[in-house]
Formats: structure tokens, C-alpha cells, sequence
């Protein structure tokens, strides 16, 4: 390789490297490339994660697990649009996580029980609550938006819990879901024929299907021109109004795409459990979604991923150990610490880190 295929830049202690390393750099960020990649970890997660020889004695029985880590990727993923994104920090996204949660249970008890149907049913009611209460919240920013996510979240709490109670089931949650065949012929506990190693049942598979459909659409969102105005909102506002742009306009559609991945996933989780707790509009799985989104790496489209299989992981498998699993809140809030203290780009960040001299030493042997 010529030294024109590797320059350094100390003067100001950047590398910029080309050749090899611009060919890997091409196809990290290429559209098709991601959504493979992707697919391809989709397929296998659930036997890595279950059913592999090394970890089988140990992760037995978890298998919807795999399942239901996906489903919460889903809305780390579309919470990090808005936060990682565009720096908009919300305490309330499980208004949309419960709302669509509620709309898809009672559309499955009313109308009908598919589950594709079901998640349409969800998203939209999400989005339609995303937009009203967008256009409220986002007339405020910093603290005072977070707040109003917040007072936004526990209202429809409180609404749930007494007066809507009789559609809502109270504190007792919605328990009358009415989950059908997927497309009207798969059982969503059945194996699929010739994959039950891979992907356990149906279940898994539809979740994974949507799963790689939001992460297309999420890269998307983020390498068109609407996404680089996101950054840009985030990285300087005023200036950004400056140069003609609708900041409140593109803030208010991040909020409402925002609200459409975690309508996604609330739905998903209607259909995976049966079951909507009344816990899903508490302030605590705002919370959550939010130590997932910091963990796993905010401003990045897979750290919300990792971060959200940590925290399940943590919270079903670790909390079950005898000797310590009294302590898994102690456990996971130390982990949380140590990644946001020492790697403040998340666990993503982490493996960024790790990977980037095999990268260097790829692209000097090309």
C-alpha cells in the first residue's frame, strides 16, 4: 500500500486514513450492508442467546426472552431518535409505550385479534397522542419539556387507573387481550418448520420482521436530509433557526416518530404477553427506557439495542441468582454507573473503541 492509502494527521491529533479503511467506512454506513447485518444478528440471536451448547445450562428457559429484548430495543431505539438525535430529553415516552399498549389490547377484544393489525391499531393511536401532546410539550424546552413529558405521563396514568378504569381494567390491567394466528395461519407459540433451533416460534419471528424493519427505517430517518437537521437542532439550535429552518416544526416531527417506534414496540408487547399492566404508563418505564438508551449509547442506532438486552438480562437472569438476585437493582444502577463515568458513549461506544485498531490493521493490509 502507497502512503497515499494511509495518511495520518498529528498536527491535530486526528487520523484520517484512506484505501482500505474508506472501503470498510463505505460499507458500514451502506443501507443494504446495515439492514443484513442486522438480519443476520436477528436470526441468531436467540440460539446465542439461549440455546447455544455454551450458555444452554444457564440461560434454559429464557427463550421469549430473546423476544422480548427486541421489543424494547424497539423503543430505546425511537427514544434515542429523540434524545440522542435531536437532545430532546423526554420523561414520558410510556404514555406512548402504554397507549398503544391499551389501543392494541382493546382493538384485539373489539375488532380483531391479528396481530399485524393489532400493531397498525397501536402505532397510530401512539402517533395521534405523540402529535397532541407534541404540540403542547414542545413549547417549552430543556427542563420545562422534560417536566411536561413527565406531568403528560402520569395523567394518562391516573386516567387509566380511575376514570377510564372500566375499558382500562384498572389496576388490574387489561387482561381480555384476544391474540390470533399470525396472518391468520401461523400460531405465534408454534416452531416454525425446519427453524425451531434458530428462532424458537412465530412469535420471535414476527417480532424479529419488525425489528429489522425499524432499524431500516431508523438508518433512514437519520441519513436523510430530515435526520441531519435533527443533529443539527441538537448541536446548536439558534443557529439552526438562523439559517430558515421550522426548528419547532422538525422537533415535533421527531416527537411524533419517536412515538410511532415506541407505539411499535408497546404494541409488540400486547402480543407477546397477553397483557397490558397498568404499570406500563407509570413514570418508571419512561425511566427505564431511559437508562436502556444512556447505557447502551445515546446518538448511536444500535447502542439502545445492547443497552436494552443488558437491562433485561440483569433483570430476569441476574435478579433469579439465589446469592444475589436481591440486589439486581444495586447491580444494574452500578453498571450504569461505571459505563456512563468511564465510557460515556455507552456500551456501543465501547465495542467502537475495541474494533478500531482491527479496523487500522485492515486497512493497512489492503
Amino acid at each position: 500500500m502507497s502512503d497515499g492509502d494511509f495518511v495520518e494527521e498529528r498536527a491535530e491529533g486526528t487520523v484520517v486514513e484512506s484505501g482500505g479503511f474508506d472501503r470498510w467506512e463505505r460499507l458500514r454506513e451502506s443501507e443494504l450492508a446495515v439492514v443484513v447485518a442486522t438480519t443476520v444478528v436477528v436470526v441468531v440471536f436467540p440460539w446465542l442467546f439461549a440455546r447455544a451448547p455454551v450458555v444452554s445450562d444457564v440461560l434454559d428457559g429464557y427463550q421469549s426472552l430473546a423476544s422480548l429484548v427486541l421489543i424494547w430495543g424497539i423503543f430505546a431505539m425511537g427514544f434515542n431518535l429523540l434524545l440522542g438525535y435531536v437532545g430532546l430529553l423526554s420523561f414520558g415516552h410510556a404514555v406512548f409505550w402504554g397507549g398503544a399498549a391499551y389501543a392494541a389490547g382493546v382493538f384485539s377484544s373489539t375488532v380483531s385479534g391479528s396481530p399485524v393489525l393489532m400493531v397498525v391499531a397501536g402505532t397510530v393511536f401512539a402517533v395521534l397522542m405523540a402529535w397532541v401532546l407534541g404540540v403542547v410539550s414542545l413549547r417549552r424546552g430543556g427542563i420545562y419539556f422534560a417536566i411536561l413529558t413527565l406531568a403528560f405521563g402520569q395523567m394518562a396514568y391516573y386516567l387509566a387507573l380511575g376514570p377510564f378504569a372500566t375499558v382500562t381494567g384498572g389496576e388490574n390491567g387489561f387482561t381480555t387481550v384476544q391474540t390470533g394466528d399470525l396472518l391468520g395461519t401461523f400460531r405465534l407459540a408454534s416452531p416454525p418448520p425446519a427453524f425451531e433451533v434458530l428462532f424458537g416460534n412465530w412469535m420471535y419471528v414476527f417480532v424479529g420482521t419488525l425489528t429489522v424493519a425499524s432499524v431500516a427505517v431508523a438508518y433512514r430517518i437519520l441519513h436523510s436530509p430530515y435526520g441531519l437537521v435533527f443533529k443539527a437542532i441538537r448541536e446548536n439550535e439558534q443557529r439552526a433557526e438562523f439559517v430558515g429552518l421550522n426548528v419547532w416544526r422538525y422537533k415535533l416531527m421527531a416527537f411524533v416518530l419517536s412515538g410511532a417506534f415506541a407505539g411499535v414496540a408497546g404494541s409488540l408487547f400486547v402480543v407477546h404477553g397477553g397483557y397490558v399492566p397498568l404499570e406500563s404508563l407509570y413514570w418508571t418505564t419512561s425511566g427505564e427506557v431511559v437508562v436502556m438508551a444512556v447505557l447502551g449509547g445515546v446518538g448511536s442506532l444500535f447502542g439502545p439495542l445492547l443497552g436494552a438486552g443488558v437491562y433485561l438480562y440483569v433483570e430476569n437472569i441476574v435478579s433469579g441468582y439465589p446469592a444475589y438476585g436481591a440486589y439486581w437493582h444495586l447491580i444494574l444502577g452500578l453498571v450504569f454507573v461505571v459505563v456512563v463515568v468511564l465510557f460515556p458513549r455507552g456500551i456501543w461506544g465501547i465495542l467502537a473503541t475495541l474494533t478500531s485498531p482491527l479496523k487500522r490493521l485492515v486497512a493497512r493490509e489492503e
